[in-house]
Parts: structure tokens; sequence; C-alpha cells
């Protein structure tokens, strides 16, 4: 009945909110329209400001409690400069405040205003009275440490910087709900912004926006954006506006968290108006941003739609901020002629288009952007990033990331970055700590829900984390990293188009390849057909993030080939052998003393779907054909995660489960045979390398040998069905000796070919060429850029 009464207020505003959409968008499109056929670019000048004394302005409006108690620690922190000034801008206060200021500080300039011009407006008139070139623009109820100014100052290292912003402290016993480290990006057709709390960011960092009341401008920028624009009226939203104007002028603005304010929040807003008028205002300024500011014609028309789609979800099940209302549509569009008059003059001063102003507040595209970096340094410096635990190497994958990082690590400096399924993990991960660089850890919460009709996939929304994000770009700028080394398909979300850094992407397997081989083991109809819709998802997401790397890592010549079927355009960038691999010394091929003549093992975590398929398989296809002929023949599973002991209770004693062991070349030295029964997935099995290694005889499905072996005795036997696979399993039990001259040749493969310390020295070599290109041929020694 609400959800009724909700709509029928509403009613007719929501008829006519189409043509107010259609209206506005009609304007804004005429803007441009005539902008592309008569407009001009606004000249730039850039020049450095002078830092030998600051301007603090203080817009004040019946505050006289807030300017006695924080104005004394602004003046301390100002003494000792007589250049240096107050300016506190009076917005037509009716409590004394200008009387109050003229006795009690009178070295204090005042500017009063007859009537109040809000927080834009008596801002725009301190700077125009202000005497210096840098200008500290402060709240009045912000109190200010007293060493707060000389890290803000040093920010103005260069004519490009627009901003410096504080870093804001509340009292201990309040919520935190700003830092002064902003963050900005686009979503669902509007601007989202947000205050990180980051500790890890100790210096001089890029941001989205300083904040209007802790933050120090260039004056001669802010006066050439033309100040906080009235357009935004009567608060919010107008620091934001003009920190995009500068990022869109190709300027910076900067986060200094040295530069501590403390903030009594809201002290003047949060007491005169009420929180459901404040939401209103947001409501109405996010949409009048989009319209001042968002010039990209496919950025414009999705913020229409969702802009009218959120009105009407928000008219029939209620109002949810930041989702546009109504209220909102209706108050923006009262103010569509300003909104035509200030997009006009931000066409003018737009020097970047809106996807770079979006991107280089990012920590990772702001050192690309900004940062003067040359040469490939023998020694570059990567940020590997896993979306797995990486210790213990419980997993195929995990053994090739852990023992390229103790590879790598020897020729680069490696910062690790990866996510843990639950804190318990993290004390065993810390061993990374012993050779990288440094390592960073995230407790990965679930990833985005899964939405009916996602283009997105499954595998690729549950690593979907802004906080992973955010790490990225930060250990980008801070770590001064020069290869981007993502792990795993779904982390190609990650991807930098960089034009002085390289992005990589190791596909331990390809995903859309394992989905398709997988197809025919799956038993319920609903199952192939959620199976075939994630493989169409996987087949354009993966093909598509491809095409965005600088390189991408395969583990075979196999897979090169095959996704190169699909993006020829790629040829020279796919590269097989620089990851998969293994360090062969730790396997001996002399300690191999088989205890039980009859065992056959199988290695493998049961998480992987591709290993439970291979052992359902062997334990209901094959093993019986061996059992006849062996009865005493016996299969060891070894494995975390392994499935409950009833699953294959009618073999008894034939099938035994072990569990995960610590060291895997125990049960590799003592056992007859090694299976590799798989029977879909992609890229190359570590249990296969290792069983090369260490001097096992092997047989194995051709797919479980992808990329190892092509022909049948070479390295290990081959087959592929039942009677095949048991005759061959047979033939190695009956006698090992036989098998001799083929476990020899496999493990020199192994040595040759997928030794980890070879193939590292590779994967190195593979990082400079792809800087090369992108920074030009020089080589330099790897120092700090």
């Amino acid at each position: 009945m609400r959800a009724l009464a909700r709509l029928l207020r509403s009613l007719p505003l929501l008829l006519i909110s189409p043509l107010l959409v259609a209206i506005s968008a009609l304007a804004l499109l005429f803007v441009d329209v005539v902008w592309k056929l008569f407009g001009r670019p606004a000249v730039r000048r850039d020049r450095k400001p002078s830092t030998a004394a600051v301007s603090v302005v203080i817009p004040n409006w019946n505050g006289r409690d807030l300017l006695e108690k924080y104005l004394p620690s602004v003046e301390t922190a100002l003494a000792g400069n007589p250049a240096n000034e107050i300016v506190v801008v009076d917005n037509g206060s009716s409590d004394g405040s200008a009387e109050m200021l003229r006795e009690k500080f009178p070295r204090v300039k005042v500017l009063a205003l007859e009537r109040n011009l809000g927080f834009g407006g008596g801002s725009n008139a301190g700077f125009r009275a202000a005497a210096n070139d840098v200008v500290v623009l402060l709240n009045s109820d912000m109190r200010v440490e007293p060493d707060f100014l000389a890290p803000l100052l040093e920010g103005f290292s260069d004519e490009r910087v627009f901003a410096v912003s504080c870093q804001i402290l509340f009292a201990p016993d309040r919520l935190r709900e700003e830092t002064g480290l902003t963050q900005g990006w686009w979503e669902d057709g509007q601007i989202r912004v947000r205050h990180r709390n980051d500790p890890a960011v100790t210096g001089l960092y890029p941001c989205f926006y300083g904040g209007g009341g802790s933050c120090a401008f260039d004056r001669r920028k802010f006066l050439e954006l033309g100040g906080f624009d009235p357009l935004f009226e009567p608060f919010y939203m107008e620091d934001t506006d003009l920190g995009y104007l500068a990022w869109k002028r190709g300027w910076k603005v900067l986060y200094q968290p040295q530069s501590v304010v403390f903030h009594e929040h809201r002290g003047t807003i949060g007491k005169r108006f009420r929180q459901e008028q404040i939401d209103a205002v947001l409501n109405k300024n996010y949409l009048l941003f989009c319209w001042k500011n968002i010039h990209e014609t496919p950025r414009l028309a999705g913020h229409f739609f969702f802009a009218w789609a959120g009105v009407v979800v928000s008219a029939l099940f209620g109002e949810a901020p930041p989702r546009p209302t109504l209220d909102g549509l209706w108050r923006a569009f009262r103010r569509l002629p300003r909104a035509v008059v200030s997009r006009w003059r931000a066409r003018g001063l737009a020097a970047v288009s809106d996807t770079e102003a979006l991107l280089r507040p990012l920590g990772g595209y702001f050192r690309d952007c900004f940062e003067p970096i040359s040469g490939a340094p023998e020694r570059p410096r990567v940020l590997f990033v896993s979306p797995y635990p990486i210790c213990p190497p419980v997993h195929g994958g995990g053994v090739f990331m852990y023992q390229t990082l103790r590879e790598l690590a020897r020729l680069a400096e490696v910062h690790v970055l990866a996510l843990l399924d639950h804190s318990d993990q993290l004390p065993a991960n810390q061993e990374l700590g012993e050779f990288c660089a440094s390592t960073e850890f995230l407790v990965r919460m679930e990833g985005r829900v899964k939405y009916f009709g996602s283009i997105v996939p499954h595998a690729v929304r549950e690593f979907q984390n802004d906080d992973l994000a955010w790490l990225v770009h930060r250990q980008i700028y801070t770590r001064n990293i020069d290869v981007v080394q993502l792990e795993y398909t779904p982390l190609a979300q990650y991807l930098g188009e960089f034009h002085k850094l390289s992005s990589i992407l190791f596909e331990h397997d390809i995903y859309f390849q394992s989905i398709a081989r997988a197809l025919e083991y799956m038993r319920s109809p609903l199952e192939k057909i959620a199976a075939r819709f994630e493989y169409l998802r996987a087949l354009h997401y993966e093909l598509r993030m491809l095409r965005r790397c600088d390189r991408v890592q395969v583990c075979t010549v196999e897979n090169r080939q095959y996704l190169e079927s699909f993006l020829p355009s790629m040829a020279g960038r796919i590269q097989p052998g620089l990851r998969a691999g293994i360090d062969t010394t730790r396997y001996r091929v002399e300690d191999r003393c088989p205890a039980h003549s009859s065992t056959m093992l199988f290695l493998g975590g049961f998480r992987h779907a591709p290993n439970q398929i291979a052992v359902d398989w062997f334990v209901r296809q094959v093993l019986p054909r061996i059992l006849r002929d062996r009865p005493e023949a016996k299969l060891v599973v070894v494995g975390p995660d392994p499935p409950p002991a009833h699953a294959y209770a009618d073999f008894g004693a034939a099938v035994e489960f072990t569990g995960f062991v610590e060291d895997i070349r125990e049960p590799l030295a003592k056992h007859a045979v090694f299976l590799c029964p798989i029977r879909n997935g992609s890229g190359v099995r570590v249990k296969l390398l290792e069983a090369f290694a260490a001097g096992i005889p092997v047989v194995s499905t051709r797919i479980g040998a992808e990329g190892l072996a092509r022909v049948d005795g070479e390295f290990c036997l081959l087959a592929d069905d039942p009677d095949g696979f048991a005759e061959r399993v047979l033939r190695v039990l009956a006698g090992p000796e036989e098998t001799r001259e083929m476990v020899l040749r496999a493990r020199t493969e192994v040595e040759q070919n997928w030794d980890m310390a070879r193939i590292t020295r590779k994967l190195v070599e593979s990082y400079r060429d792809a800087l090369r290109e992108k920074r030009g041929a020089t080589v330099s020694a790897g120092g700090p850029s």
C-alpha cells in the first residue's frame, strides 16, 4: 500500500519525466553541435605558483563559535611569515561573526558580504581578494596542525599542479567519513565519488578532487576555471566539479597525508539542514555534474538512460541514494539553462577526454602519464597479482606462481599482491616476504552479485573487487612499477592500457576452451544451458581483454595456436614457455625406490572440476579392467579436499584417498605408475612435470599431456579410451624396466624446456622487450624513476 501511495503521489511528474529527460538531452546535444562548429578552446598558460607565502580563505555563515574555537590554530600555523594572510569571508552572518573577528582577531582580513552567497560564492570572493599565489581554503570548523602548511606547499612542485589536499582526521570516537584521499569513477551512467582510508599512502598521491574546505589551490588556475560554479548551489559537488575540470584541463590534483587537519563534520550545513534536504541537493547535483562535464556521447547517452531508469525505479520502490529521483530530476531540469552555459564553458576548458580524465587520478595511470620513465631496466620492478593464495602451493597454478616468484625475485624487484580466501591463510603466505621486495594481501570478500543476463562471466564477477583495483594502482605508483603481471583470466579486468608500463596476463588455462571441453561431462540439461551461456560470455570477455595485453603468457604451443586462431592479430604477443615449469633440481630419478609394484598414483586437488571428472572416469571405467588382470592393484589418490569415503565404497581397498601431503616427492618415489586421466580443461598439468622430473612412468590422456607429450611412448604412454588406458597401465605394472628409456627422455625434456630457472631468465628478457617497445631501445640501471 505504501508503494502504491508513493506511486500515486509521483504519477504526474513520472508521466512527464521522459519529456524532461528528452528536453535536457536535446539541449546538451545542441550545445555540443554548436561548439563543434563555432567553439574555441581556452588558451592554457601554465605557471608554477610562488610558495613564499599563502592566503588562507575561510568562508563563514553564522559560525562565530566555530571561528573562536578553531581560528587560533590557523594563526599559529601561519605565524612567522608576515606575508601570510587569513581572509574570512562573512556570508551576511547575523550572529556577530564579523564584529567578533575585528575585536579578537585584528590581523585577520574580514571580507563582509551583504548577503549569503553560499560556500561557493563566498569562496570565490575570497580567492579574488587573496594576495598570494597559493590559497588554502578551509571550512570554519577546521582545526589545523601547527606544521600542516609546509608539506602542503611541497606539492606545488611543477606548473601542472592545480591543488593539494590535506589529510582530514576526526576525533577518535567519530566515524571517519572523509580522509582527503578522494576517488572518482564512472558507474551506471553517473559519477561516483568516495574517500579512501589508506594508511599505506604516506606521501604525495593523486586524488580525484581536493575537498573544498581542506585544500590548497593555485589561485590563478582556480580563477581560470571560473572558481566554484553557482550551478551547484547551495552546497556540495562544487569541489568535485572543480577537480574534474582540472584533470580535463590537463592539470594534477594531489593528496598530501603529511598535512593534517581536523574536521568537525558538517559543522554548519549539518546543523542547519535536515538529512533529506542534503540528499535532495546531492541528487540534483549528481545530475548537473554530468550535464556540465560529460562530453563523450556514449557516456552521456548512458547517463540519460540510467537517469530515467533510476527515476522510475525510485518512484516505484523508494529512494536509494545516489540513484536519481523524480525530485532530483525536476530540480536539475529547472537549472538546465544554467547547465547549458556551464557546459559551453567546460567544453572550452577541456584539454583531454572524459575517459582520460577519469583514468589520470588513478595511481598507475598517473605514473604512466606524468612520471619521467625511460629505458628497460636490468632489474624491472614487477607487480605480481594473484587471485588466489600462493602458499602452500597446493594446486598446479600455485606451484607455477610460487616457483616463478622464487626465481623471479633473483632477477627483478618483485612486489606481490594476492587475494586470500580467509585470514587464516595469511601466516603461510608471509613466507613470500622472505624473498620478494614486498607483499600485500587482501582477504577476498564475495565478488559482485550475479546479475541475470549479465555479459560478464561469473568467474570474472567473482573477482570484481574495488579494493583490489585500488591496491593495484597504489602499488604501481608507490613502488614505481614497470611491469604488471596478472595471473589467471579473471584478473584481466585489472589490465591497464599504459603508454610506458607493460600489462601482462598469464592464462593458466584458456577459460572458454575449458568450458567447451567440460560440456560433454555435464548430466543436467539446465547445467549444460548455463554452461553454454557462460561459454559465450567467456568467449566475448576473454578475446576482448586479451587484445588489451602487451603480452599474453600461455602454457603450451597448442594454447598459443588455439588463441591465435581467434586472434590472428596478436601473433607474436602470445608467448608459451615462459611461466609453466618446475624447479627440476628438487627431483632426483635415482631417489625412486617403488615400495609397491602394483600401486597407481593420482595427484590433484578436488576443488578443481577436471580432477573430479578424471578420477571418476578412471575408477568407474578403467580400474575394473585393470583389476581383472591384477586384483592386487590399488589406486592411491593424493590431494586436498578429497571426495567422501563412501563415494567409491564399492571398490573397497582398491581405492585410497590420502588427502593433502606436504611433500609430493615421497609418493612420486614409492608408487609404480603415475596416472593423468584428465578429460577436460586447458593448460599444462604441473603434476606431469613433477612426475617426469621424479622419474616415475606416466600414463595419460592426450588432453592430460597436452603441450608436453604428442607421441605415445616418447615421454609417456597415451590413451583416451578405457581399454587402451588400462592396457598401458598394465604394461607398466608388468615390467617398469620396459619404460626406462621413456622415463629418462621425459626427465631430459623437463630439464631442457620446463626448468623454472631457465624459463624465468627468458621471462625477464620478455619483460625488457615489452618495455623497450614502449619506452625505446635503451637499457637503464633500474633506479627509481
